[in-house]
């Protein structure tokens, strides 16, 4: 088994699951009293979400490289960022090291791929929603995207920003989420990503009809797959 370099704390609610996720996969994939090899380097968010306010993406990206650095002399065989958003420094974090990275949002393309669908609609935070480096890397896959309207974008950022990456769930919430995603299969999406690793703390497949690709259970079973490949 390899040794998974995890860069977390974006928020440490979501990297909480990530760790979880990883461990029962190891022990479903395994049995016996298998779990995951990993290495979690745990940035504080305050510092990260003020470079992103102020659009120093550059400086959050040094942050998240030397973390990068720390994971592969500690001894990672590959490394994941257990965040949507900051995958837009992710060309710094692949710059910093030797190992191999896994991108998340390719590996959510590559599940809704093999779905055979084509047009999905994307929650994330604000950046996630409304700049290019998500959507592009989604579309290079053969995939149309679809965003909520302005009011439903700001609704969905509020509620990771002030709720969910504090660990606060709320129904009422929940039920705004929904109905975001409602009006976004009125636009005729076949699916959903749920493109903050937050959101799956909030909504479920069990909630909607349709598909929704939780990015952090993606990028997980992507990420088991490289560690337990043989060499």
């Amino acid at each position: 088994m390899k040794t998974i370099g995890i860069i977390g704390g974006m928020s440490w609610e979501s990297t909480s699951e990530y760790y979880r996720l990883l461990n029962e996969g190891v022990k479903e994939r395994l049995g016996g009293l298998h779990s995951t090899k990993c290495i979690v380097y745990s940035v504080d968010f305050e510092e990260i979400e003020k470079y992103q306010s102020s659009g120093n993406w550059e400086q959050a990206g040094k942050v998240l490289a030397d973390a990068a650095k720390s994971l592969e002399e500690a001894g990672a065989d590959l490394i994941i960022l257990a965040t949507n958003t900051m995958h837009k420094v992710m060309h710094q974090i692949e710059q910093a090291v030797a190992i191999p990275t896994l991108h998340i949002a390719d590996a959510t393309a590559e599940v809704i791929k093999s779905r055979n669908l084509k047009k999905i609609g994307l929650l994330g935070t604000k950046y996630t929603m409304e700049q290019d480096f998500y959507k592009e890397r989604v579309a290079s896959h053969g995939i149309e995207i679809v965003v909520p309207e302005e009011r439903d974008r700001n609704v969905v950022n509020d509620i990771i920003f002030q709720e969910l990456v504090m660990g606060e769930i709320k129904e009422s919430s929940r039920i705004e989420y929904l109905e975001i995603v409602s009006r976004l299969v009125d636009q005729g999406v076949e699916g959903v990503i749920l493109g903050c690793t937050e959101i799956g703390l909030l909504i479920k497949q069990k909630d909607v009809s349709l598909p929704l690709f939780d990015t952090s259970h993606v990028h997980v079973g992507k990420a088991l797959d490289q560690a337990l490949a043989e060499n």
